[in-house]
C-alpha cells in the first residue's frame, strides 16, 4: 500500500522529467541541418539552462516525494530496529527461562541421584542386617542341633556303655560266682520281686 502511494507521488515528476528530454531531444534534432559555427557559449548555454531548469523543476516537485520515500524508509529502519531489539530481548528472556529450566532439571537429577544413592545404601543396609540375623539364626538352630545331636549321641553311648558294663559285670559274675550261689541269687531275686509284688 505505501509502495504504491510513494509510485502514485513520484509519477508525475517522472512524467514532467521525460517530458522536459523529449523536448530537448526533439530541439536537438530540428537544428540538425544546418554547419553554422555557433560560437561554443551559445552552445553550452541552452544546455546549462535546460539543465538548471531540470534541477529547479526536480527540486520543486521531487523534493516532498523524496523526503516523503526517506522519511518512510527511516520510519521502516526504525520499526526494524525497534521489532528486533524486541525480538533479541524476548530471545535473551527465553534463554534465560530455558538455562533457569535447565538449571532446575539438573537440580531435579542431582536430588533423584541423591536420594538413589540413599536409598540404596538404607537397603544395602537393610540387607547386611537381615543377614546378619539371618546368620545368628542359623548358627544358633546349627548350635541347638549339634547340642541335641551330642545329648542324643551321649544318651546312646551311655545306653551302650551301661549295657556294656551289665554284660562285662553279669560275665565276670558269672565267672566267679558258682552254680549255688547263682541259683542262690536268682532265689533271693523273686522273693525281692514277689514281696514288691
Amino acid at each position: 500500500m505505501r509502495e504504491m502511494k510513494k509510485n502514485n507521488k513520484l509519477f508525475p515528476l517522472f512524467a514532467f522529467c521525460m517530458f522536459i528530454l523529449a523536448t530537448t531531444a526533439v530541439a536537438f534534432a530540428s537544428g540538425g541541418g544546418e554547419e553554422a559555427h555557433t560560437p561554443l557559449w551559445k552552445e553550452y548555454m541552452w544546455k546549462i539552462i535546460n539543465f538548471g531548469v531540470l534541477i529547479i523543476i526536480l527540486w520543486k516537485f521531487g523534493k516532498q516525494p523524496v523526503q516523503n520515500a526517506l522519511r518512510q524508509r527511516t520510519e521502516l529502519i526504525e520499526k526494524t530496529l525497534k521489532e528486533a531489539k524486541e525480538a533479541k530481548e524476548a530471545a535473551l528472556k527465553a534463554m534465560q527461562e530455558v538455562e533457569q529450566k535447565l538449571k532446575t532439571k539438573d537440580e531435579e537429577i542431582k536430588a533423584i541421584v541423591a536420594a538413589a544413592q540413599k536409598s540404596g545404601e538404607l537397603e544395602r543396609n537393610r540387607i547386611i542386617e537381615e543377614s546378619a540375623r539371618l546368620q545368628e539364626k542359623i548358627l544358633e538352630q546349627a548350635k541347638t542341633n549339634i547340642e541335641f545331636e551330642l545329648k542324643h549321641a551321649k544318651e546312646v553311648i551311655k545306653a551302650e556303655a551301661v549295657n556294656l558294663a551289665m554284660e562285662l559285670a553279669e560275665k565276670k559274675l558269672k565267672e566267679k560266682m558258682t552254680k549255688e550261689e547263682q541259683e542262690k541269687l536268682l532265689d533271693d531275686s523273686l522273693v525281692k520281686i514277689g514281696g514288691r509284688g
